[in-house]
């Protein structure tokens, strides 16, 4: 048996599994019966998919014996997916205080191919150049909103951002691993991240995480100047502001902190 005949069997799966949640969204109920006649499958194979969705609470059986509807992982799901979706609008009226009370530039980025991509930007009164971030990204170990979404990013990002190649923009890049990884240890323990002139010379930026419902850190919001006017001392200071409109934004993207 080739390699593809062995990947056939799971493909099928996942794909009659999102058939019956199909099913689910059309008719709003079904039982095993209507749900093994839309899909043209056994019986005994409709109910294997509905007892999987079933466990992770994809579908939920009903009071009324053998019916079963969309569950509140669909919902879970679909809100993570809205919350990505309206963070650019949610998140810019916060980020145009937060320029203008910093006078600086901020932007909003979020995790995307091993990169950070910055999806709202706001000016500053002190800037002195409109440079437009938007949909550009930046290489997560050389900025600071690449620090943030790498500290608290899946393990499988971490371990893939260490294996790939570093570029060293500047001579205050970090391109070591043991540094990098000391480096996001300190994010975590301060809550905060920043960039010394390690993107460009004379550019820095600090940066704190934004959360989304489920808790996670879904995107970073930073602050960034000339070296000469945001200064390594003003760092502690501008990361106090950014995390009181990081807890905005995240509150308008549905968290809620606990007690």
């Amino acid at each position: 048996m080739s390699n593809t005949d062995d990947a056939a069997g799971p493909i099928r799966s996942v794909d009659r599994a999102l058939a019956v949640l199909d099913v689910l969204a059309t008719h709003g109920t079904a039982g095993v019966t209507e749900i093994a006649k839309e899909l043209d499958v056994h019986k005994s194979t409709a109910f294997r998919l509905v007892a999987t969705l079933e466990q992770r609470q994809f579908v939920e059986q009903l009071a009324e014996r053998g019916k079963y509807r969309l569950g509140f992982g669909i919902v879970r799901l679909a809100g993570a997916t809205t919350a990505r979706l309206d963070l650019p609008r949610e998140s810019k009226p916060v980020c145009a205080e937060l320029a203008a009370e910093c006078g600086e530039t901020v932007n909003v980025a979020i995790l995307d191919s091993g990169t950070a991509t910055n999806v709202t930007q706001e000016h500053g009164h002190a800037a002195i150049t409109v440079r437009n971030w938007i949909g550009q990204r930046t290489p997560l170990h050389a900025t600071s909103s690449g620090k943030i979404l790498l500290a608290w990013a899946e393990a499988n990002a971490v371990s893939d951002a260490l294996a790939s190649t570093k570029q060293k923009f500047t001579a205050r890049t970090i391109t070591a691993n043991p540094a990098l990884l000391a480096e996001l240890d300190r994010v975590r323990e301060r809550g905060w991240a920043s960039c010394t002139e390690e993107l460009e010379v004379g550019l820095n930026a600090v940066a704190v995480p934004i959360r989304g419902a489920d808790g996670k850190v879904a995107a970073a919001v930073s602050v960034s100047g000339p070296s000469y006017r945001l200064t390594t001392e003003s760092f502690p200071d501008i990361a106090k502001k950014l995390q009181a409109g990081a807890d905005r934004i995240s509150s308008r993207i549905g968290y809620i902190k606990a007690a």
